[in-house]
């Protein structure tokens, strides 16, 4: 009686629905390591160790839908127009030379490589790199573990070299928002090498910072040192309809500040 007590019969609902979870998950792992390989033959590639001619080029297969959403990580990806356009806006007055840093945005990061692998693509190829929590995102070799809890806790040679950047923090608090934006001001390059130079003559990085509405207040306050304020862009997520802000140290065709447009506040 004791053992019959104990013995757990799943419905058929649950059991159809265990199976549907460990397939998404076996398929994603299968996608995960398909993306791998290629992003190892690109690589090959470009070091000259392999022609690799009979290989799909990594950037025609990328896709941010490769990588489930994970709730936990409180992931949420863009749309496509909207990555896109992000990424657009990071590559904007940059060289070769130059140095992108994308925080916690791995969207707009799928977006940028894509944009740069294009057939015909014959824009600048900035350095970039991906600070991220999540893990899987380690099959590209842009890839730096970041703990927003730990804002400095990054290599040593990434401090005051980064031109352009963006970041989307991944919750809607002060704490962190606070300590992004702290990663965010010691990755930025600085250029105050002359004693008593005009600071209205420098040349500040080109700083993105996607996050909620309710957020505005204390973005504006963290970013002022940067020159970020509240534009009239709105980004698009895939699935999430939350009031999202664009908060930027530049304006575009895309977008303008939101103080020039409204006007001062009282």
């Amino acid at each position: 009686m004791a053992a019959e007590e104990d013995s757990v019969v799943l419905s058929a609902d649950t059991l159809a629905a265990l199976g549907e979870f460990y397939a998404e998950r076996d398929a994603q792992t299968e996608r995960l390591e398909k993306l791998k390989a290629l992003v190892e033959a690109d690589d090959r590639r470009r070091d000259g160790r392999d022609e690799g001619k009979g290989d799909e080029p990594a950037g025609q297969a990328l896709s941010i839908h490769t990588f489930t959403e994970d709730w936990n990580e409180s992931q949420f990806w863009y749309s496509d127009e909207t990555a896109n356009l992000l990424a657009t806006q990071l590559l904007e007055g940059t060289s070769d030379d130059s140095v992108i840093a994308v925080v916690s945005t791995p969207s707009a990061f799928v977006a940028l490589k894509k944009i740069m692998a294009a057939p015909g693509y014959t824009g600048p190829r900035p350095k970039t790199y991906l600070l991220e929590h999540d893990q899987r995102f380690a099959v590209f070799p842009e890839f730096v573990f970041y703990d927003f809890a730990e804002p400095f806790k990054l290599p040593a040679h990434l401090k005051g070299i980064v031109d352009s950047m963006i970041c989307d923090p991944p919750f809607l608090s002060d704490d962190c928002q606070t300590k992004m934006a702290m990663t965010l001001r010691w990755l930025a390059r600085s250029n105050k090498n002359a004693a008593g130079a005009d600071e209205s003559l420098l040349t500040l990085p080109r700083v993105l910072i996607c996050t909620g509405e309710r957020m505005e207040t204390l973005v504006n306050r963290l970013y002022r040192p940067l020159g970020v304020h509240t534009t009239t862009y709105e980004p698009v997520h895939a699935g999430l309809k939350n009031e999202f802000c664009c908060y930027a140290n530049f304006e575009c065709d895309a977008w303008r500040w939101k103080r020039r447009v409204d006007g001062p506040s009282s």
